[in-house]
């Protein structure tokens, strides 16, 4: 985007006043005129419609300077002591999450600009394609404004991963290829913007001729702005490519160990280690494998668990021969488990769900599925990915267990819920932690046990198989980013450990190098929210009720894993009564 298209820095304090509310309200105004592309997910569609986001440094800075003048101005403004439960609550939410924020501050500019799960060469088309919606000709040339805005945009962080790199923070050397197959399959003359933007024009209600102007605009906007910035930032890349390292932990960059700590205590929201944090994984592998041994044996198998985990990655009867019939198994999964959702939950979302292949443009590149709030104005459903770029990544026995985690009652259910909080503050409905939202959805995995299904033992093998794959994260992860572990070495650690096939293993490896920390917040979330229904059983009996249990943990929006702790313990004592 041009420089003067972009939205005005802003950091001064939200002045405290009477209203938590309004305070809470009047922050997220200042953050969303940072972000048009926040504004655009929620729905809103304003003179910030054609902008995209200021990439800059700077900009990130006025973000950050924003949080926390707005964390000084709620202590100092507002006692928790005066405030309602819920108030309170937002209080101490508001100030974890800047406190978080600061602790990564120092580290902005380790992460990796391009690489193959995140980045502008396929985040902006993606973002075009499934969130730019066009109702009327000004929001096509909004559209046409958003093309031309790529250039600058692309421009801004191309310059930024240079200098990242001469600072000696870039990304393996085998990460290259993935960001520059995007950057060919995106800048072509015919490719998926452009004909996203001509069907969305002609649905429009006007005139051929203008429709044809608007075509005409958008293409002139490819080869003159984005079109030539990705040839920019193509070159970059290949000139990164010829100098990148060959190692693979961040533990290699500079403070790498401190800023692997930061991610850990911010994902996972708890002060664990990184060798705690492994050996944690170790022992979990270890009781999963146990419970696999035991449906091994149900099934018949005559072999060793490794044995029984190449049949699986091998057999094609494991695997479905066309994505039509793998979505159309996801679709029955889905349709069974909603008829089932008001025995064990009181709120259901109002927002529909759609399961959507991953577009062809990014699929080779982009992780194995994944999931997409609904807008808040309900004009888009909230959307599940699944990535079919190669069916034998995509095991029909993991099919059951992944779409509970990714659509109900796992992401869809829970971040649709939370969207729908209108009561809550704007930084609460839509804000996340992913130690809860990730728990969550791996909770759903093995609550889909509890509700009836899985009657397959092999798709219940299949759940034990995810949920070992999150165990083994926790050893990956750490051994990757702590322990200096190769790319080679982890994947060895899988293929020995999990029944997953190669390509979904050597995928998997490649999102934890570039995503570090990240992965660990599952398995820690989904224990965390275990021992606490758990707890809440023993200590009420025959007057536990599932319903009422999962109404406390999904009511507050998602929350570190302490302060989730303390509100089941309260509600547990509430309900002894």
């Amino acid at each position: 985007m041009a420089a003067e298209q972009q939205p005005q820095a802003a950091s001064d304090p939200v002045p405290a006043g009477a209203d938590l509310g309004e305070f809470f309200r009047k922050y997220d105004e200042a953050q969303l005129s940072l972000s048009p592309i926040d504004k655009a997910y929620r729905g809103i569609r304003d003179a910030d419609y054609g902008r995209w986001d200021d990439p800059s440094e700077e900009a990130e800075i006025a973000n950050h300077s924003l949080r926390q003048a707005t964390a000084a101005a709620l202590r100092d403004g507002f006692d928790p002591q005066r405030l309602s439960p819920d108030d309170a609550l937002s209080h101490e939410l508001f100030l974890a999450a800047a406190a978080r924020a600061d602790r990564l501050f120092p580290y902005r500019n380790h992460g990796y600009i391009f690489d193959q799960m995140n980045g502008a060469q396929s985040s902006g088309p993606a973002f075009l394609i499934n969130i730019h919606r066009v109702a009327d000709p000004a929001e096509a040339e909004a559209y046409v404004e958003r093309i031309r805005g790529l250039g600058p945009w692309l421009d801004i962080q191309t310059a930024e991963s240079a200098k990242r790199a001469a600072a000696g923070v870039q990304p393996p050397k085998w990460v290259y290829p993935y960001v520059i197959s995007d950057i060919g399959n995106i800048n072509r003359p015919d490719n998926a913007v452009l004909d996203d933007f001509a069907a969305k024009v002609g649905k429009l209600t006007v005139a051929d001729a203008e429709k044809a102007r608007l075509i005409a605009a958008a293409k002139a906007a490819w080869v003159e702005s984005a079109g030539p910035a990705y040839d920019r930032l193509l070159a970059e890349m290949k000139r990164q490519q010829a100098v990148a390292p060959t190692d693979d932990g961040v533990w290699r960059l500079p403070d790498g160990k401190a800023y692997y700590e930061a991610l850990l205590a911010n994902y996972t929201t708890t002060d664990m280690t990184a060798e705690q944090i492994h050996n944690l994984g170790l022992s979990e592998v270890a009781r999963i494998h146990g419970k696999m041994r035991a449906i091994m044996a149900k099934v018949g198998f005559k072999g060793t668990l490794q044995q029984f985990f190449e049949h699986l990655r091998t057999s094609p009867q494991y695997f479905h021969e066309t994505r039509e019939a793998y979505l159309a198994d996801v679709d029955a999964r889905v349709k069974a488990m909603e008829a089932r959702l008001p025995q064990f939950f009181l709120t259901l979302p109002k927002a529909a769900l759609q399961v959507k292949a991953v577009e062809a443009f990014r699929e080779k590149s982009a992780g194995k599925a994944f999931y997409q709030s609904p807008s808040p104005d309900g004009s888009r459903p909230g959307t599940y990915y699944v990535n079919l770029y190669d069916l034998r990544d995509m095991s029909k026995t993991e099919l059951e267990a992944l779409a509970y985690h990714e659509g109900v009652p796992g992401h869809h259910l829970q971040r649709a819920v939370q969207t729908e909080l209108e009561e809550l503050p704007p930084f609460r409905r839509f804000g996340g932690v992913t130690a809860y939202t990730e728990g969550w959805g791996l909770y759903s995995e093995e609550l889909g046990k509890d509700m009836g299904f899985y009657t397959d033992p092999y798709s219940d093998f299949g759940r034990l198989g995810m949920e070992l794959w999150r165990a083994c994260r926790l050893v990956v992860d750490t051994g990757i980013h702590d322990k200096r572990w190769s790319r080679e070495q982890a994947i060895a650690y899988l293929k020995e450990n999990t029944p997953n096939p190669d390509g979904d293993i050597e995928k998997a490896i490649e999102r934890y190098i570039v995503y570090p920390g990240q992965a660990t917040a599952y398995l820690i979330g989904k224990l965390k929210i275990m021992e606490l229904r758990g707890r809440a059983q023993a200590a009420l009996g025959d007057r536990f009720d599932y319903r009422t249990f999962h109404e406390v943990v999904l009511e507050s929006g998602p929350v570190p894993l302490d302060i989730l702790d303390r509100r089941v313990d309260r509600w547990i004592a509430k309900q002894k009564g």
